[in-house]
């Protein structure tokens, strides 16, 4: 199941678990899991992109260790709220990331995820090297934190 509606997504997951963010992009994948009790996110590695598959098997096997129950996936959409290109790209993504690992996914609304995090690193006087090195999976744990609040006002969460 891929969805944008988050009461769907928590239907889908009624004993709750571990969520794992992904902030997809054309050269990394940022990575950030949620506690499974829902109630904070922690922003983790960030995958280089291989090949399509080896990013899927990647992806797969850390669901698998980390005992993930669903995924939120940042969903690139322009400042109107259209689709774009990219969007297009996360969502056949999200498609074949369903089909690898079986899991519920939630598509999120990841506008302003990145510039957010760009302005809380530089307000922390971090290096531009290192805010490259940790961005995308800051992001995920962003998009993630923002799922995670709709899902408690939504009653989904302790």
């Amino acid at each position: 199941m891929i969805t944008t509606d988050a009461a769907a997504f928590a239907a889908a997951l009624p004993d709750m678990g571990r969520l794992l963010g992904l902030d997809i992009g054309t050269r990394t994948i940022g990575l950030a899991t949620a506690s499974a009790d829902w109630r904070f996110a922690t922003a983790r590695e960030t995958l280089k992109r291989s090949k399509p598959a080896a990013d899927m098997e990647a992806l797969k096997a850390l669901a698998l260790k980390e005992e993930i129950r669903g995924l939120v996936i940042g969903l690139p959409l322009n400042m109107d709220g259209s689709d774009s290109e990219r969007t297009q790209s996360v969502r056949a993504q999200a498609r074949n990331l369903s089909k690898a690992v079986g899991l519920p996914i939630l598509m999120w609304d990841e506008r302003w995820s990145t510039a957010a995090v760009e302005r809380a690193l530089i307000a922390q006087d971090v290096s531009r090297a290192k805010r490259a090195e940790r961005v995308d999976a800051l992001a995920a744990a962003h998009i993630l934190d923002g799922a995670l609040a709709r899902l408690a006002a939504l009653g989904n969460a302790p």
